[in-house]
């Protein structure tokens, strides 16, 4: 049965607040073990969703191939949390505006997605929000390549998503993948990114059972 992705059954899955993960929860966090939670980074990310005529899509980012943390990677806008900022919202709509010029007074926080923890030391807390168009974008030409859409439709279809792994610091870990495109080879998310929107799927999943 396909899931229904009108805005008022994903705002329904999603926590009023940010919340951690559930440690059974594979969806919402990397295999990460054994690591202190102490010593994670704090970070927040903005996962936007855009109504167009033809439905729901994700907004996303492509990340300039110089960064020294996940070059070229397909990403949602978001960054480390300052000590400026008030709450991971603050954190993920700041860094929204400065990676990609949008106003932080456009999106509309929906809600919040369980927190995930990678590999590489972050804890990220993801914010769902709203995007109304009209919307203006303007790049950040040193952190970001482009910025894109992609229906959230195809996002959840079990048959563009898989598992890999990679050998990370003398470690297995293994990690979603989503080939969010139908051009060949197809543009690949994967990691944090895809492990998010796969937290969003299994919640949709299961609020419709």
């Amino acid at each position: 049965m396909p899931m229904s992705l009108d805005l008022a059954r994903i705002q329904a899955c999603l926590a009023p607040e940010p919340v951690a993960a559930e440690e059974e929860d594979d969806f919402a966090k990397d295999a990460v073990v054994g690591r202190d939670m102490a010593a994670l980074i704090p970070s927040a990310v903005l996962f936007p969703l855009v109504p167009r005529a033809g439905g729901l899509q994700v907004l996303f980012t492509r990340r300039t191939e110089h960064l020294r943390d996940h070059p070229g990677q397909i990403s949602f806008p978001g960054g480390r949390m300052e000590q400026s900022d008030i709450s991971p919202a603050h954190t993920a709509l700041r860094e929204a505006e400065e990676e990609i010029g949008l106003a932080r007074d456009l999106p509309q926080v929906l809600g919040f997605l369980p927190t995930y923890r990678t590999a590489t030391g972050f804890l990220i807390y993801p914010v769902v929000a709203l995007l109304l168009p009209p919307f203006t974008l303007t790049l950040d030409a040193f952190e970001v390549a482009e910025a894109f859409e992609v229906p959230l439709a195809r996002l959840f279809d079990p048959t563009i998503q898989r598992r890999e792994s990679i050998l990370y610091q003398g470690k297995e870990h293994t990690y979603h993948v989503i080939d969010c495109t139908s051009e060949t080879p197809p543009r690949r998310i994967w990691g944090a990114t895809a492990g998010m929107i796969l937290a969003l799927a299994r919640r949709l999943e299961n609020k419709e059972r």
